[in-house]
C-alpha cells in the first residue's frame, strides 16, 4: 500500500522506521520547515526529515498545505491513505478528502482524553495514572475523528515526559502498522469517540515552566516530571542578585509546618533543600544552573550554599 507519512519531531521517527520496516511505500514525507534553534539561530532539520533522507524517501516542507502546488504534489503521489504523526500543522478539508482511504493520526493519548498539542505531558502533569496510544481516522476537528485501534500504557511513579515520550513511540509504532495491515484487509472498523471524558493537552508555554509555589508539593512534582527533559521548570532564589534554577528532579510530602511561607527553604535533609509550597513541600533532588549541567542538589550546594529562611520568588505573586 502506497501512502504519504506526514510528521516533525523525533516522536514520529519511529512510527516512520516501522511503516518503512514493515513493507509500505512511502511515496512522500511531509514535515515542517527547518526552524533556527539554538544560541547561534542556527536552521535544524526536523528529525523526520533527517531520518527520510537517511532511507532515501522523497520530502516536502511546505509553510501551507493549501497552496495549490502542494497539492498537486500530494494528489500525484497516488497514496492510498496518509498516515499523520506529531505533523504540526492542520489538515484542510482538501487534504483530507484527497487519500482514498483518508488520514489516519497516531494520537498519544487515550482520546478523548488529551486531545491537542501536549498529550504527553499534560497526563503526567494531572498525575493521570495511565495514557496510551489512539489510532483516529482524522476529520475537520481538533482529534475528534472515529477511533480506529488503541492500547493502554501505564505511567509508572518516575516517568518523565522523555521515558513516556520513548515508551509511546514505540507503542505508536506498533499500533501504525497493525492499523495500516487491518486497512488493507478491509478490517479497519472506527467507532465514535464517547462525549464524555473530554479533556484538551494545550501547547507549554513559557510561563508554564515558572514554579508557583503557592500550589500544592503534588502538582509541582507532576510538573516537574512532565516537563523533563524540556522545558524544564524555573525557579529563581530571591536575592539581591537573583539566582535562576532550573529544577529537575523532586519529592512531594504532604506536611508543611504551621505558617510556612510558600517558597521559604525550610532545611536541608540528606543534601536536598526542603521548600515549603501551599500545601505540603518539595524536596529538592536534581538542578541545574545557568550555563551548567544537572546535578544532585549535595553537589550544588557544595558550590552554591543556600541557607534556611531563604526564599524563592513565588510566580505571579
Amino acid at each position: 500500500m502506497r501512502l504519504i507519512f506526514a510528521g516533525t519531531p523525533e516522536f514520529s521517527v519511529a512510527v516512520l522506521d516501522a511503516v518503512v520496516a514493515a513493507g509500505y511505500e512511502v511515496a512522500l514525507v511531509l514535515c515542517q520547515p527547518d526552524r533556527p534553534a539554538g544560541r547561534g539561530q542556527r536552521l535544524l532539520e526536523p528529525p523526520v526529515k533527517q531520518r527520510a533522507l537517511a532511507l532515501g524517501l522523497p520530502v516536502m516542507q511546505p509553510q501551507r498545505l493549501r497552496d495549490e502546488g502542494v497539492m498537486q504534489a500530494l494528489a500525484q503521489t497516488g497514496a492510498e491513505v496518509m498516515l499523520v504523526v506529531a505533523y504540526g500543522l492542520i489538515l484542510p478539508a482538501a487534504v483530507l478528502a484527497l487519500p482514498p482511504r483518508g488520514c489516519i493520526n497516531v494520537h498519544a493519548s487515550l482520546l478523548p482524553r488529551w486531545r491537542g498539542a501536549a498529550p504527553i505531558q499534560r497526563a503526567i502533569e494531572a498525575g493521570d495514572r495511565e495514557t496510551g496510544i489512539t489510532i483516529m481516522q482524522m476529520d475537520a476537528g481538533l482529534d475528534t475523528g472515529p477511533m480506529l485501534l488503541g492500547e493502554t500504557l501505564e505511567i509508572e511513579p518516575a516517568d518523565t515526559g522523555g521515558t513516556l515520550h520513548g515508551k509511546l513511540a514505540r507503542l505508536g509504532a506498533r499500533l501504525a502498522v497493525r492499523a495500516l495491515a487491518a486497512l488493507e484487509a478491509g478490517q479497519l472498523l472506527g467507532r465514535a469517540q464517547p462525549a464524555e471524558g473530554v479533556t484538551y493537552a494545550r501547547k507549554i508555554e513559557r510561563a508554564d515552566s515558572v514554579i508557583d509555589w503557592r500550589l500544592e508539593a503534588s502538582e509541582l512534582a507532576n510538573r516537574i516530571r512532565a516537563f523533563d527533559p524540556a522545558p524544564g521548570c524555573l525557579v529563581t532564589l530571591d536575592r539581591d542578585e537573583p539566582l535562576s534554577l532550573k529544577l529537575w528532579r523532586a519529592q512531594a510530602r504532604p506536611a508543611t509546618p504551621p505558617g510556612a511561607v510558600p517558597g521559604s527553604v525550610l532545611g536541608i535533609e540528606q543534601g536536598c533543600l526542603r521548600v515549603a509550597c501551599g500545601r505540603g513541600e518539595l524536596l529538592l533532588i536534581e538542578l541545574q544552573r545557568a550555563g551548567g549541567r544537572r546535578q544532585p542538589c549535595e553537589q550544588l550546594l557544595r558550590g552554591l550554599p543556600i541557607n534556611p529562611g531563604e526564599r524563592f520568588v513565588v510566580a505571579g505573586a
